[in-house]
């Protein structure tokens, strides 16, 4: 086992394709493999996703029988669409001091960094359990994350007291994340050939609340009670697009939907501008939905976050505007965001991780393990 390497276990993650919109079973079967000569049992958890595609997340163990608290390590399975058209996603190579491919950095190789560092310790010597996490559909809502959180039998017995989210951070502890709130306002019209007058424009209909929404953007914008000075940039990104389903010029729109999103943070009033949002909708009549992931806060000077700056050399704990599984698991873990690989990387075309950081990460993690399980 002391020669698993993170650049290969990298590179065999990355050439399984697992994009969200499809199954992760295959990856899923991977991992599972490697986790097993890891030396971890594993357990594994599995839905249907809105597209009946079947979805599989994995929790090992290393120390089961060694009581509560010990530690957690958070990753995921899947990535985003590889732009296939524009490089060869799906396949890890290695070039000159990087690894290339979809899902290098976000985030097969923190997972494999996490698996190999678990790796490295016996078992019979923890005095804690040691446990390694890979969820499924971290890119489309976090699914996987919310059924292990409330289903894993392994994270509700043993109780992990602290979690790491191995998300790419160039291995810089992170204690506080934006999250997100959607708002969907739908205006239904009546479809016609303009020539006939029988139409009604649903694009007309909501113009309006259109232009209510401009006035409240340049408001929000300045506005300090949706700010939060720990984060750079401190406003909550307030945006919005239209759709009209690509309605003909000569025909009135049947159905023209806006999608206001913004990010939510700690301690801001999201939920309250998610009301007025939802209440001007209404006052037209208008179709509503909406939905709101949680941003994540760790107090900086918590034992997991000073352990991340202890490891890492003592580096300051920033905030990050991005958002991880890590709201899912606020219940049950005192976490920290710490991972190889930059997020500047991920999701783009040429998507790589430093394969410094990869063996850095195992170190930084092996550490975390000692301290706290042995």
């Amino acid at each position: 086992v002391m020669g698993l390497d993170p650049v290969e276990m990298t590179q065999e993650f990355v050439d399984v394709k697992s994009v969200s919109r499809g199954s992760n079973v295959e990856i899923s079967d991977l991992v599972e493999l490697r986790m097993k000569e890891c030396g971890l049992e594993v357990e594994r958890l599995t839905y249907l996703d809105e597209n009946d595609e079947l979805k599989v997340s994995l929790v090992g163990v290393k120390g089961e029988s060694k009581g509560e608290d010990g530690i957690a390590f958070l990753s995921h399975t899947d990535t985003v669409p590889g732009q296939e058209q524009d490089w060869d996603a799906f396949h890890g190579v290695v070039e000159g001091e990087r690894l290339f491919g979809r899902g290098s950095c976000d985030m097969k190789g923190p997972l494999a960094c996490t698996m190999i560092a678990a790796a490295h310790v016996d078992a019979s010597i923890l005095k804690k359990p040691l446990v390694i996490v890979a969820t499924a559909d971290e890119e489309v809502g976090g699914g996987g994350a919310h059924q292990v959180a409330e289903e894993s039998r392994i994270i509700n017995k043993i109780c992990p007291k602290y979690g790491v989210i191995a998300e790419p951070t160039s291995l810089t502890p992170v204690y506080a994340h934006k999250g997100a709130a959607h708002v969907v306002v739908t205006a239904n019209g009546r479809a016609a050939h303009t020539s006939t007058g029988l139409g009604e424009s649903a694009n007309f209909k909501i113009a309006p609340f259109l232009a209510e929404m401009a006035v409240l953007a340049e408001a929000i914008r300045n506005d300090e009670r949706y700010m939060n000075h720990e984060f750079d940039p401190p406003s909550n990104g307030f945006n919005m697009v239209i759709t009209d389903y690509e309605t003909k010029q000569n025909v009135s729109a049947a159905r023209s939907t806006c999608h206001v999103c913004f990010r939510t943070m700690p301690e801001d009033r999201s939920d309250e501008l998610v009301d007025i949002l939802v209440s001007k909708a209404r006052n037209y009549g208008f179709d509503v939905t909406t939905s709101i992931s949680r941003p994540f806060y760790s107090d900086p000077s918590s034992p997991i976050v000073q352990l991340a700056s202890e490891v890492t050399g003592g580096k300051t704990p920033q905030t990050v505007p991005y958002g991880t599984d890590a709201p899912h698991f606020r219940e049950k873990l005192e976490m920290v965001v710490l991972g190889p690989g930059s997020i500047e990387q991920a999701h783009t075309v040429g998507e790589y991780v430093e394969i410094s950081q990869l063996y850095e990460a195992v170190d930084i993690y092996s550490r975390m393990i000692h301290k706290i399980c042995l």
